[in-house]
């Protein structure tokens, strides 16, 4: 009797098993939106600017990209440093980004080293490239936009008042490693 026992909850075990590995499956929807950020797997290095007043600050960047949770999660770590004192880190972020297949959007968290975060609008435009932002108290409306291929990654950063009128502060230059 004990062994009867054994093999049925030893079968319901691996037939349960069974079960839950077929629903950690993501939805062809939410591979098709993560897709279209797949070119930015990688390592990326370059340069940029910055500027937020009347001087212009120089910088070196690294951009670290990666798929996660059955590529339905993207990271992207970024850092920084001055172009002209690589000790002095100028900008240090991660973000994470997924697919609302209820919502149809894709969702974005920022996070800067000073541990402050912004949830941000998040888009993939149909030429490819990519266009996040989101509303800033004291500079209005940010946006990003990221123009990549399979070796160069380009990047602007503008701000908007008016949500017109748009005046660049930030412009990255990457290479694919």
């Amino acid at each position: 009797m004990k062994k009867i026992v054994f093999l049925v909850v030893a079968y319901c075990v691996c037939l349960s098993s069974l079960f839950a590995q077929a629903s950690l499956q993501p939805s062809a929807r939410v591979l098709e939106a993560m897709e279209k950020l797949r070119l930015l797997d990688g390592s990326w290095k370059g340069s940029g600017w910055l500027q937020m007043g009347p001087q212009r600050h120089e910088f070196h960047q690294t951009e670290a990209i990666s798929f996660h949770a059955n590529g339905t999660v993207v990271t992207i770590d970024g850092r920084g440093v001055n172009a002209k004192d690589s000790t002095e880190v100028i900008h240090q972020a991660f973000a994470v980004v997924s697919y609302d297949q209820q919502a149809e959007k894709y969702l974005i968290r920022a996070i800067r080293a000073d541990g402050n975060h912004v949830d941000a609008d998040f888009e993939v435009q149909s030429d490819g490239s990519i266009v996040w932002g989101f509303s800033h108290p004291m500079a209005g409306r940010i946006r990003y936009t990221i123009k990549a291929d399979s070796d160069s990654w380009f990047e602007i950063g503008e701000m908007s008042r008016d949500g017109e009128t748009w005046m660049k502060f930030l412009e990255i230059k990457l290479k694919k490693q």
